[in-house]
Parts: C-alpha cells; structure tokens; sequence
C-alpha cells in the first residue's frame, strides 16, 4: 500500500522541523533568525496537533473504536497516537515554559513518526519480525558475549590490576576495557603494559572478531527470511 499526498506531506513537514532543529543548535547558523526559527516551529506544531486532533475525531469510524468516548480514549493510547501527540508536545510545552534543550530533544524526536507511514513501516516491521524470529539464538550469542567479556575483565584484572590502577584495578574498571575492544571500538587510550597483559588482549581483540559476527550472521539470516516472508504476502494479496 502506498503512502497518501497527505501522509507525504505530514512525513515532508516533519524532515523540515528535525534538519530545522538540528541546524539551530550550531550558533553561527541561527544566530539573528531566533525569531522566524520560534515562529515556524509554532506554525508547524499547530499543524500536527490539529492533524492529532483531527485522527482522534475520526478514529471512531474504525471499527476497532466504534464508542465515541471510549473509542477515542483507546487510540489515543495506541503507539501510533502517541507518537503524533509527540509532534505536537512542543507547542504545549513552549506554553509551559519548557527548557529550549528539552523542546529540542521533543522536536528530533518527531523523527520516530516517519516509522509508521509506508517503506519505513514496512521495514520497521520486518526488523520487529526477524528479531523475534531469532530471539533464542541471540539470547544465546548476548550470554556468550557477556562471558567472555567477564573473564577477560577479571584477567585484565589479574595481570595488569597492579601495573595500572587507574585503568585494570577493579573488574568493573577493566570491563570498560573489554567492551570497548569486543565491539571493536579501540579508543586505545587504555592497553596492556605488560607480556602476559598483551597476550590476554590480543586474544580478547582476536575472539571479538567472531563476537561480532555471530550475531550479525544470526540478523542477516533472519533479516533476509522476513524480507522474503514480506514479499511473499504482497504477492498474495495482489492475486
């Protein structure tokens, strides 16, 4: 099913309002224009929530929220309902006399709206479906990882607790070391001085190569039967 002019619209207005907010946190950009920024961000608030309260009026022609009173108290608890209720908050809070940062933390948040009209709904699903789908084999690859970023903390630990106390004297201090080289990060502000220290680490940056990899596996797989599962469906419905 394809997207309506006014969901593309709705979906135009909001990409607006994010890049809008996220280039009037760079001074040298909105410095002089505070005024039209505040205005348009008013303007387009009271779109979306004229557009929320127009969904909640008409909701009770679904059948799913048949009761005026009722009906519309239930999906205006739906995600679907909050998440343009989200649009509209900064209006509501601008009247309140909110912080500017929360208004524009509120106002890129906006975003998660794009998420349930047309491709992107699709897909959002489709990544809902492979996630459950293999929720058993990455409860399995999560306790692996856990593991083995442990032991490698409390050998960290072990070896190198006393050469640096700053960076591997407890467990916890040395796990910060261990996850941020299994996911392959490597600030490298903080390594192994000593032998023993570097054999464990290399052998710690060698097993996170395959830690990665296992549940990338996992989610490319899953991913790729959802994708074909969805296309299946489209096909059947357009016989």
């Amino acid at each position: 099913m394809g997207v309506s002019p006014l969901n593309r619209l709705i979906c135009g207005l909001i990409l607006i309002t994010v890049i809008a907010a996220a280039l009037e946190t760079e001074p040298s950009i909105s410095r002089g224009y505070e005024s039209i920024t505040r205005a348009l961000e008013l303007i387009f608030s009271g779109l979306f929530l004229l557009e929320y309260l127009a969904r909640v009026w008409v909701c009770v022609e679904d059948r799913r929220y048949r009761r005026p009173l009722r009906g519309r108290l239930k999906y205006m608890l739906t995600p679907a309902a909050l998440l343009d209720l989200l649009a509209s908050l900064p209006l509501l809070l601008g009247f309140w006399g909110a912080e500017s940062l929360i208004l524009r933390l509120v106002r890129l948040l906006r975003l998660l709206r794009l998420t349930r009209y047309g491709p992107l709904a699709r897909a959002l699903h489709h990544v809902v479906s492979a996630v459950h789908s293999r929720q058993y084999e990455l409860y399995v690859s999560l306790i692996i990882a856990f593991s083995m970023i442990f032991i490698s903390s409390v050998a960290l630990y072990w070896v190198e607790g006393e050469v640096q106390p700053e960076a591997f004297g407890s467990i916890p201090r040395a796990m910060w070391w261990a996850i941020i080289t299994f996911t392959t990060v490597g600030y490298g502000d903080v390594y192994p001085v000593t032998s023993l220290g570097k054999v464990f680490a290399s052998v710690t940056a060698l097993s996170s190569i395959a830690l990665v990899a296992m549940p990338t596996g996992i989610m490319a797989s899953a991913f790729s039967d959802a994708m074909r599962r969805g296309k299946d469906e489209i096909s059947h419905v357009r016989k």
